[in-house]
């Protein structure tokens, strides 16, 4: 599966549960939006460190051309 549209899909989740949180009215319901919320973060997460992780290395060069200067 393309991990932007998996991005794309937890991010819709994120803010459709934001929504919902701040209309819970009971201390329940929050609790378990917040969980939610802070799941879906933790996941959106996994794929912002592995972007950050990936920066560095560029998949566009080719390792074996000596001629392009660094």
């Amino acid at each position: 599966m393309d991990p932007e549209k998996i991005m794309t899909g937890i991010s819709k989740e994120l803010l459709a549960a934001l929504k919902v949180m701040a209309k819970a009215k009971t201390p329940d319901e929050k609790l378990k939006y917040s969980e939610i919320v802070k799941n879906l973060c933790e996941s959106l997460g996994v794929f912002l460190d592995l972007i950050n992780d990936m920066v560095p290395y560029d998949f566009d060069k080719d390792e074996d051309d000596e001629s392009i200067p660094f």
